[in-house]
């Protein structure tokens, strides 16, 4: 277009200047050696004119035929592109309708004269995954690996699919070969979360949970309840070590966790096993005058004998306050057996069977009923469990 208007407004000038030129024909002389050309102005301009015009529609022809010759050779090809796009996207909408079978033969189909044959790829072995087609899912992720810059991708949907399979020691192998760290991705942070939990490879999620803490993939609830859950593995996998094990393990704690109760309720329980009941005994002690926790109530009757008083008379200075809880109520029942105070022991789970009733509270129930000869009160205790 920009062509062509120059050259309508050479011929405007032209027209222009023409009854000039006709009075001023001027004079042109050219010699290239043994050539020599005379002519006037107007018609030299002319001759230029004409000569820039065919020169023109020579290009324009040597160009038409150079592009014809080369998409009748490169047509093949465009329309193998164009056959994968086809099916790169018919393969897509497949995946969205979860057609699992339809979009593997479709993303199959596209992957070889793709543009991204990884993608095409790693979606074909995510169809085939659903379909529990494991020798077809290796072997287009072996083909994706292949690929430029996939290898990650590959070996992180690799180990995915091994955790979902439960081949963990598998997973783990190609887990650690992306050697998660704090500059690691979220979602290979996510699966190493998931695969340690799985191995209940404690060592390894107690170094993960404050990467994910500070990169914000998991909430504070979620990190509190891992976190618990971490420590409490490791202080009973130390426990069945050894004591200097144990010590180590509790020493890792800060002062804050050393004062949790479910952490110290494995540990007091460790020391008993260790002969060190006077220990846990203050640990226990020290800790019920500020509140008897759920963890604390569960393991006190486990530790404690009839000749430990010291901790019944703490935990009855919440008898009324904790009139109405479940595990208050157990662990004084339990204590009460010890010291063979009977009554005491059958108030205590008729609290707990109004509390919470289950079959065990009620089973407990009827056999304190048994010992005090009411065998009427006792079969309907066992009536009521055999309801549960």
């Amino acid at each position: 277009m920009i062509k062509i208007l120059i050259l309508l407004g050479i011929v405007l000038i032209g027209l222009c200047i023409s009854p000039w030129l006709v009075g001023n024909t001027g004079y042109v002389y050219i010699t290239a050696g043994d050539y020599q050309i005379e002519t006037s102005l107007v018609f030299g301009v002319i001759a230029l004119i004409v000569f820039y015009a065919v020169f023109q529609v020579l290009e324009w022809l040597v160009i038409t035929a150079i592009n014809l010759i080369l998409r009748s050779r490169f047509i093949p090809y465009h329309w193998r592109r164009r056959s994968a796009k086809k099916h790169t996207l018919m393969g897509a909408l497949a995946l969205a309708e979860e057609d699992w079978p339809a979009a593997e033969r479709a993303m199959i189909k596209g992957a070889d004269n793709g543009e991204l044959p990884a993608l095409n790829l790693l979606a074909a072995a995510r169809a085939a995954q659903y379909q529990q087609k494991i020798a077809e899912r290796d072997q287009y992720l072996d083909r994706a690996a292949s690929q430029p810059l996939a290898a990650n991708a590959v070996t992180t949907t690799r180990a995915r699919y091994l955790l979902k399979q439960g081949e963990l020691a598998l997973a783990r192998v190609e887990l650690d070969k992306l050697s998660p760290t704090s500059k690691s991705k979220a979602p290979v942070l996510k699966l190493a979360l998931d695969l340690y939990q799985a191995q209940q490879d404690w060592d390894a999620l107690k170094l993960l949970l404050p990467i994910l803490k500070k990169r914000q993939l998991i909430d504070d609830e979620k990190f509190n309840e891992l976190n618990i859950v971490t420590h409490c593995a490791l202080l009973k996998a130390a426990a069945t070590k050894s004591e200097a094990a144990l010590e180590e393990c509790w020493q890792w704690l800060s002062r804050s966790e050393r004062n949790q109760s479910e952490y110290l309720a494995i540990y007091a329980i460790a020391l008993c096993r260790f002969n060190r009941k006077d220990e846990a005994m203050k640990l226990l002690l020290k800790k019920l005058r500020s509140a008897p926790d759920t963890a604390l109530l569960k393991v006190i009757p486990d530790i404690t004998t009839a000749q430990d008083m010291d901790i019944r008379k703490q935990l009855l200075k919440y008898e009324v306050t904790h009139e109405n809880n479940a595990d208050y109520q157990i662990c004084l029942a339990k204590l009460y057996q010890q010291t063979r105070e009977m009554k005491e022991a059958k108030t205590c789970w008729q609290n707990v069977c109004r509390l919470e009733p289950t079959k065990d509270a009620w089973l407990a129930l009827a056999r304190i009923q048994e010992q005090l000869g009411e065998q009427g009160y006792a079969n309907q205790s066992y009536r009521q469990a055999a309801n549960l």
